[in-house]
């Protein structure tokens, strides 16, 4: 197999003049010796192939001069394993033969070079000089695709590293930004009589919704991590209204029902998208499709999207789960109370959507269940 050398001795290699002369005729073998060590070359002499692979066995040679007919085995075959286990070693062969075929056969096994007996000084020198440049092309060659590949590798792995950190940065810095929306939405919540269950049921009911009407990814993600804080306004309500187990008064109504203007207030204003869409949930998810919602009597396709999903699932999570003023309701009887107010209430396409995933939304009911049992009553 072919020797694999570090770049370090591949680079060595690049300034080697060291010629092996294969020869079993003595006397070719001195004179290609003495021609080029005139010149400057560094020589060693072997008489045939078994010799030959001795010498290359002691150090590494930057050309060889082979003669082709030799006893035993043949220079063709020596050049042949030489060229396998020495890839970076140059080869010309030299001969006495003047055969085109026999040239060719040399040339496509990898020589350099194939010099016909007797030779002159010249055509010898030239040839070597040839091998010996190509041969130094070819491994600057090889070194720079070596080189390369070792940039692209590393800044690959530090390409890697990078987006690495950058995915566990991110997935922190969301999950962060997720528990403290949450928890911001648990305080105001803790002041009511729900639960943070409530909180989760709300997010994944929406998300739920938002994904089965067909709103991208990121705007469901949006909307599950926003929809939270629906009702972070409640923070701003008297306790004596927030928590009353009885029917409000008018003028109870038109306290507990500022508590989505101040909750818009204390979300707007920033340039954060999450908090833009939290914000827009916060000031509409009490607006009714036929317009006699509040606070601005939006109606059907003004009041925003997300308003609307979350309209749909804070009113069934409402149904669904006990709450200071009510019993739970069985999700039968919970669809059958909202469906009544398909058109009025709720936006009519986003109702029925929601509903065509009741397996979906028991699921999420169900995960999302409270500590405590819930009662429940008949459908009246």
């Amino acid at each position: 197999m072919p020797l694999l050398l570090d770049q370090s001795a591949q680079q060595a290699l690049l300034e080697l003049k060291r010629v092996l002369i294969v020869d079993d005729e003595e006397p070719i073998r001195r004179l290609l010796g003495y021609m080029l060590q005139t010149h400057g070359y560094e020589t060693a002499l072997a008489s045939d192939a078994r010799e030959a692979r001795a010498r290359l066995e002691e150090q590494p040679f930057a050309l060889i001069l082979c003669d082709v007919n030799m006893p035993g085995e043949s220079g063709m075959d020596l050049i042949r394993s030489v060229l396998s286990q020495h890839p970076h070693t140059a080869v010309i062969m030299v001969t006495g033969l003047d055969s085109s075929v026999l040239a060719n056969a040399a040339l496509d096994m990898g020589a350099f070079g194939y010099i016909v007996k007797p030779f002159e000084t010249n055509e010898v020198m030239i040839d070597v000089a040839n091998a010996l440049r190509r041969r130094r092309l070819e491994l600057e060659n090889h070194l720079h695709r070596e080189n390369l590949e070792d940039v692209v590798r590393t800044r690959t792995m530090a390409l890697q590293q990078a987006l690495e950190w950058l995915e566990r940065s991110e997935k922190e810095l969301r999950l962060s930004r997720e528990e403290t929306i949450q928890r911001l939405a648990i305080a105001a919540e803790y002041r009511d009589s729900a639960t943070a269950q409530h909180i989760q049921r709300m997010s994944h009911y929406c998300e739920l919704l938002a994904r089965k009407y067909g709103l991208s990814s990121e705007r469901c993600d949006l909307i599950r991590t926003a929809s939270p804080m629906h009702d972070i306004g409640k923070i701003g309500t008297p306790d004596q209204v927030l928590l009353k187990p009885g029917k409000f008064t008018q003028e109870e109504f038109n306290v507990i029902s500022q508590h989505a203007e101040i909750g818009y207030r204390i979300l707007s204003g920033s340039d954060a998208e999450i908090l833009k869409v939290a914000a827009s949930i916060a000031w509409t998810h009490h607006e009714r499709w036929d317009g006699n919602g509040y606070p601005r009597k939006l109606k059907g396709e003004a009041i925003p999207v997300e308003g609307r999903i979350a309209a749909i699932a804070d009113a069934f999570d409402a149904l669904t789960t006990q709450r200071v003023y009510k019993p739970a309701f069985s999700l039968d009887h919970a669809v059958e109370l909202m469906t009544k107010h398909r058109g009025e209430h709720f936006d009519p396409e986003l109702l029925d959507v929601f509903f065509a995933s009741l397996n979906d939304i028991k699921h999420i009911h169900d995960q999302y269940a409270d500590q405590l049992p819930l009662r429940e009553t008949p459908k009246s």
